[in-house]
């Protein structure tokens, strides 16, 4: 069936109004925003700062936790989602750049099957100590480590995160043997850690500055290329020896595929205006993170960028999930 030049204007015209008054009505109904790690964790402090100040502008969230599998629960829940603009994922570097290599059968696919909104904010990790632990620095554990290969025991949140990755790194970077206990999540880590029943604690800042203020970890190095703002005095791994080394993980909002690009737009430029309020910046600041807005545009590239070189790592290190 043939339609009249006037018919098909008439068709786009439609459709270009019935976009925009669709953009213009959301959001209707409040958002479900997933943080596909437990409750308390570094992701979701900082998927909640974000969307408080970002309610500011007219939105409700409702946070939904939907941990499992190194992230990938959440993540799928959000890609399998109606794309109307009413689930959204908070993404991090391990659930959306390294598990597409880490998983031999992902059930979502970062780059296809998601919409990036914006990067919100990225973290060095840090490594620490308990607080009455005999290593003082960094040089004291890689002392032992040469010593004892393999005697000490450094916990993350789990295999293939970039708290385990990184260490990888550092390991091959330092010519030493650690060992690997993964947990399933922050906080049973953060207690054996406290309790002797490892030496060593990696994760991001978020996850341990509670502890780290509360006397009850020493934190002994960082992995960004400077020092962290709000650990001043902990010497990152590049200083302490190890030239050139750098790891931080990142955090940013998606959604499904397909999402209008009247929602991204709106999406982007309300997260962006949260972010650059002092208030939000002191509240990621207080735990360890920097702020970092984005275009679409350029956290859809860091994915990409990401999944590339966290890949490799990954094959190096031989990393493999339970």
């Amino acid at each position: 069936m043939k339609l009249s030049r006037r018919s098909s204007l008439a068709i786009v015209l439609a459709c270009t109004f019935a976009t925009g008054a669709i953009a213009q009505a959301w959001p209707a109904k409040p958002i479900r925003l997933v943080v596909p790690f437990p409750a308390g964790g570094g992701t979701d402090i900082i998927a909640r700062e974000v969307a408080n100040k970002v309610a500011n502008s007219g939105y409700t969230f409702v946070v939904d936790n939907k941990p499992g599998s190194g992230g990938n629960l959440g993540v799928d829940a959000t890609a399998k989602a109606p794309a109307d603009g009413y689930t959204l994922v908070l993404g991090q570097t391990s659930n959306l750049a390294i598990n597409p290599t880490l998983f031999a059968k992902l059930p979502y696919d970062p780059v296809k099957d998601l919409t990036p909104v914006s990067l919100v904010a990225s973290a060095p990790l840090v490594m620490v100590v308990a607080a009455d632990s005999p290593y003082k620095t960094l040089a004291d554990v890689v002392a032992t480590a040469k010593a004892k290969p393999g005697f000490l025991n450094f916990a993350t949140s789990g295999n293939g995160t970039v708290a385990h990755l990184a260490t990888e790194s550092f390991q091959k970077a330092a010519n030493v043997k650690l060992t690997h206990v993964p947990y399933k999540g922050a906080a049973q880590g953060a207690t054996d850690l406290i309790g002797g029943q490892v030496q060593l604690y990696v994760s991001s800042i978020p996850t341990l500055i509670g502890h780290i203020k509360g006397g009850k970890m020493r934190a002994i190095a960082v992995t960004s290329a400077k020092r962290a703002d709000d650990l001043p005095q902990v010497p990152t791994i590049a200083e302490s020896g190890y030239k050139g080394f750098e790891a931080v993980t990142w955090f940013g909002i998606a959604g499904p595929a397909n999402l209008p690009k009247e929602i991204v737009a709106k999406l982007n430029a309300d997260i962006n205006k949260a972010l650059q309020t002092p208030e939000l910046q002191k509240k990621l600041g207080d735990q360890g993170a920097d702020v970092a807005g984005s275009t679409p545009e350029q956290f859809a590239k860091l994915i990409r960028d990401d999944i590339a070189r966290w890949g490799k790592i990954v094959k190096e290190s031989g990393a493999k999930v339970d």
